[in-house]
């Protein structure tokens, strides 16, 4: 199967303790089918997430549905097959979101 080739670097910046070690960073390849920074944009694009959790859901998504297609004759996934693909078809139908502008903002492009 040809694919895209990924890199997943994961730091820990901080803990909710101050005095808890922070965990060392991992990383590890993996593939998948879609261009990951094109779904990225994609799900950003739509402005119904601020940026980061755009990211968040769009790659926790595609890493967890990509494992979910390569092993889909594993009973595990049987029961979430199709709910997964109603929830990705609703995203993908999400309209995008104008953002609106407050009365001082359109005074001041006067």
């Amino acid at each position: 199967m040809r694919e895209h080739r990924y890199r997943i670097t994961l730091e820990h910046l901080a803990t909710p303790k101050q005095d808890a070690p922070a965990h060392a960073a991992i990383s590890f390849e993996t593939g998948n089918h879609d261009d990951l920074f094109a779904i990225v944009g994609k799900v950003r694009s739509k402005g119904q997430f601020d940026a980061d959790s755009a990211a968040s859901l769009a790659l926790g998504l595609k890493l967890f549905t990509e494992v979910m297609i390569k092993n889909r004759s594993n009973p595990l996934f049987a029961d979430i097959h199709q709910p997964m693909r109603d929830f990705i078809q609703q995203l993908k139908a999400q309209p995008q979101v104008v953002a609106t502008q407050t009365p001082s903002a359109m005074a001041s492009e006067v």
